[in-house]
């Protein structure tokens, strides 16, 4: 008798059961981003100590609602949008691991669940949420991505809204948000199943991301406002001063990425 298949979860005997495909995965997406600075020991609080603070900015933040659309190899999933299209918004900061200066998400939340699932393998702390973006149109009242174009974006998580922004373009520019654009590091984390015992999983691991394709990024001016919420922490990095805000179409790919430090392996001398 065979072994059930499936690269993560539920495993079954042809493996079309799984939550999510094999990677590589595909990515094509709207990201509207708002930059500000919070007070460096909010960024503090959200790291594990085995990081640092970046010291040229260490305040400086990313909050990045995006319109997405994913796949794996061959693209099927377009053909059936329920299993491409979802919405996300993070919060993104800057850290230092052994020296070099990376981009880590500290809190993330998406609409679907092929979504978080991904995320439990590659390290992002996904939630589910719920996520709204004004999208372009070439017709009628509905915003153009040119100067002048208005849009607007928000989440929602356990029917609470915790995030809302405006964007207004102004002009193209070369260059993006600063914040995102280092290599990522994440955290893959997965508790003991006995009662007090060591964490079974404990990485520290960077992303080998390949950016496909990528339009001119849009400056905008931008207002952000972030909410408390019984269950979410995400309003202790207030907003203290909105640095930029940008507009963005990107492709990407992923397809793995590098281990960088594994506390159980570290621990372990055999």
């Amino acid at each position: 008798m065979a072994e059930p298949i499936g690269f993560l979860f539920p495993r079954s005997p042809q493996g079309r059961a799984s939550l999510i495909s094999e990677p590589p995965w595909y990515y094509s997406s709207t990201a509207a981003t708002v930059e500000y600075r919070t007070n460096p020991d909010n960024v503090r609080a959200v790291l594990p100590e085995q990081l640092a603070l970046d010291e040229d900015d260490p305040g400086l933040v990313a909050m990045v609602f995006s319109d997405v659309q994913s796949c794996s190899e061959g693209g099927e999933e377009l053909l059936d949008p329920v299993l491409s299209q979802y919405g996300e918004v993070f919060l993104a900061v800057k850290a230092r691991y052994r020296g070099v200066l990376y981009t880590r998400i500290v809190y993330i939340w998406v609409t679907r669940d092929f979504s978080l699932g991904r995320g439990i393998h590659m390290g992002y702390p996904k939630k589910i949420g719920s996520v709204h973006m004004t999208r372009p149109h070439p017709y009628g009242p509905a915003p153009r991505v040119a100067p002048g174009g208005r849009f607007g974006a928000s989440l929602a998580v356990a029917d609470r809204r915790l995030a809302e922004a405006r964007f207004t373009l102004r002009e193209q520019v070369d260059r993006g948000p600063s914040v995102t654009s280092r290599p990522l590091l994440h955290s893959r984390l997965l508790r003991s199943i006995e009662p007090g015992g060591p964490d079974s999983l404990d990485e520290l691991v960077a992303h080998s991301e390949v950016e496909l394709e990528s339009g001119r990024p849009w400056a905008a001016d931008g207002d952000l406002r972030l909410f408390e919420s019984p269950g979410e922490e995400l309003a202790t990095l207030s907003v203290d001063e909105i640095v930029g805000a940008y507009y963005q179409q990107a492709a990407g790919r992923w397809d793995g990425g590098t281990l960088l430090s594994s506390r159980l392996s570290d621990e372990d001398p055999a």
